[in-house]
């Protein structure tokens, strides 16, 4: 990636497209990555009513509330007795409570520039989710109508608890902080993002009027929240986004802030709106033409999308927006150009957390073919940059499942939930249980659906709009109806493949294959080469009575990806099976 000008122009760098792919270098270790494409943000499930948490909730919450030397604290009382504007950490505090609805904003108030950022570690704040967790488990067990208010209590405050107590530990250590950096943008990109976050906190206590500060710091809550699966980081991210646009409203980092955090929320048609708006204060503004090709992919703009993916290409070449121009070929089924652009984007990478982030895109691109061998390579080289790199961990199980090794892949799921109980993970460890059939397994995968619903519950009261990850999980692993309305809801504000997919499926497990075979139909039309949606669409042909139609796809889904569900695979093989014998 290539730094602006002080004319607000890019240095010159050579497009994807016109980039030799030089040999691979050695992979290094580091953090995650910066600037990547949207991520898949797990299942989010209905946010649940009101309903009393249970008593293990409000134990951990009390304990986490009730530590007066606990570093957010101090950091509070610091910036009102220092140089920091006191009425803008009051007002931001009450504002990330309010926003937050889930207490999680409690230990790091955006204005005051106080939360030390939350790496997850098992050693420090892990333990604290790892317990919630459990205790949310047990929840589930025994109160299934009260499951998701106390499940969503507890996860909320174990999240909270681990931050405090990550915070604790390294304000203790005493180093010192370059302010002088803390306000760059690349510091998101260059290393640690934890420790960038505390620089800025450090530098907004005494600069609290450093509107490009505030636009930092917003932006790598954004960051933060994509990498570490904490959705409780949006608010925060919006109360030092307005803060910066409140001190300056036309600067193009705070507008390509907000269009990277209302993407990230999926609320695409702002996002677009806000990255158009940054756009026209600095057409080169990496954030918003990376913001406005993920706007406009995930509102089915296909053809746009693939248009601002070579305007981006042109001005500001990187591994950002290279990634971006792979997947909307991918999406197209142009799988060879997608192949080709992401080599030469990890060709193109130096820092640990790009290089992990890329090659864990090549790991997925693979296994989506059926490549595992090469998926778990690519997985490798991710995991050699970051170790702790959540997408390259999830990934790495998938292959290894798909590839027949069911116990690697349960243990190493295992791991990622009691780290990240996030509802990609879970609802695959859960499949995996169903499909492995022991004892205690079918209550071991109910249990993991449970947390779904709870984990989403959280992404919901944080801003997340939900409804496609609601429509995917309920659908196989929850109430119909309510998958059905998600989907619906979710068809009315955009049309991708992704959206026709899930409407078709929920319109398939409620009974109405008739109407569900049109969306099978045109989520498979852009030519993207996805099993599940073969799958899908082979079993809503055998429903309707097309049958060869059904073997094709089946049959398509098991060539392509044959390991593509735990499940699936299996029903989409037995579902073969009964058509090859009724011809």
């Amino acid at each position: 990636m290539s730094p602006r000008t002080n004319d607000g122009e890019p240095e010159p760098t050579r497009p994807a497209s016109a980039r030799p792919v030089p040999a691979s270098g050695t992979p290094v270790s580091g953090a995650p990555a910066s600037g990547g494409p949207l991520a898949n943000p797990g299942r989010p499930a209905p946010n649940p009513g009101p309903g009393p948490a249970s008593e293990e909730a409000s134990a951990t919450k009390t304990a986490a509330e009730a530590k007066p030397g606990d570093t957010a604290e101090a950091d509070v009382q610091a910036g009102a007795h220092g140089d920091t504007d006191t009425d803008t950490v009051a007002h931001a505090e009450a504002g990330v409570e309010a926003e937050a609805g889930t207490g999680a904003g409690t230990e790091a108030e955006a204005g005051a520039a106080t939360d030390t950022g939350d790496g997850g570690e098992l050693a420090v704040g892990g333990d604290e989710r790892v317990a919630a967790v459990r205790r949310a488990g047990a929840a589930g067990r025994r109160w299934r109508a009260a499951q998701l208010s106390a499940c969503a209590a507890m996860l909320a405050v174990a999240l909270t608890a681990g931050a405090v107590a990550l915070g604790a530990v390294r304000d203790g250590q005493n180093v010192p902080v370059s302010t002088a950096a803390a306000v760059s943008p690349g510091l998101l990109a260059s290393g640690d993002l934890d420790s960038s976050i505390t620089a800025l906190q450090a530098h907004l206590r005494s600069q609290p009027r450093d509107f490009g500060g505030w636009a930092t710091l917003g932006l790598a809550y954004v960051e933060q929240a994509r990498t570490k699966g904490d959705p409780s980081r949006y608010p925060q991210a919006e109360q030092a986004l307005k803060r910066s646009l409140s001190l300056r409203s036309d600067n193009d980092q705070a507008l390509a802030g907000r269009a990277a955090l209302a993407a990230a929320r999926h609320d695409f048609a702002n996002a677009l709106d806000l990255a158009d708006q940054a756009l026209k204060q600095n057409p080169y503004s990496e954030r918003a033409l990376c913001s406005r090709i993920d706007a406009l992919v995930e509102l089915g703009r296909y053809d746009d999308a693939e248009e601002a993916a070579k305007t981006a290409d042109e001005r500001r070449p990187g591994v950002p927006v290279f990634t971006r121009y792979a997947y909307v070929h991918e999406l197209r089924g142009d799988v060879t150009t997608a192949r080709r652009v992401l080599e030469r984007a990890l060709a193109a990478s130096t820092s640990p957390g790009d290089i992990a982030y890329v090659a864990a895109q090549l790991g997925q691109l693979a296994w989506n073919q059926g490549d595992y061998a090469t998926a778990l390579t690519h997985y490798a080289r991710a995991l050699a940059a970051d170790e702790n790199y959540l997408p390259a961990l999830e990934g790495r199980a998938r292959a290894q499942a798909a590839s027949g090794r069911q116990a690697e892949a349960v243990k190493g799921l295992e791991l990622i939930v009691a780290r990240y109980p996030l509802p990609g993970p879970l609802v695959e460890l859960g499949e995996l249980y169903e499909a492995r059939g022991g004892e205690g397994d079918t209550a071991k995968a109910e249990n993991q659906y449970l947390l779904v619903d709870a984990w989403t519950a959280i992404a919901r009261a944080n801003g997340v709009n939900a409804d496609l990850d609601t429509a995917l999980a309920a659908a196989d692993h929850g109430d119909r109806a309510t998958a059905l309305r998600a989907a619906r809801d979710d068809w009315s504000r955009r049309h991708t493949v992704h959206t026709a997919d899930a409407l078709a499926w929920a319109l398939h497990v409620n009974g109405k294959d008739a109407e569900a075979l049109p969306y099978a139909r045109q989520a498979t039309a852009t030519g993207y080469r996805n099993a599940s949606f073969l799958y899908h669409r082979g079993v809503i042909e055998k429903a309707t009575g097309h049958p060869a139609d059904a073997r094709t796809h089946l049959a398509a889904a098991l060539k392509l990806n044959p390991g593509f569900s735990p499940l699936g695979a299996r029903e989409a093989r037995t579902a073969l099976k009964t058509l090859e014998a009724s011809k």
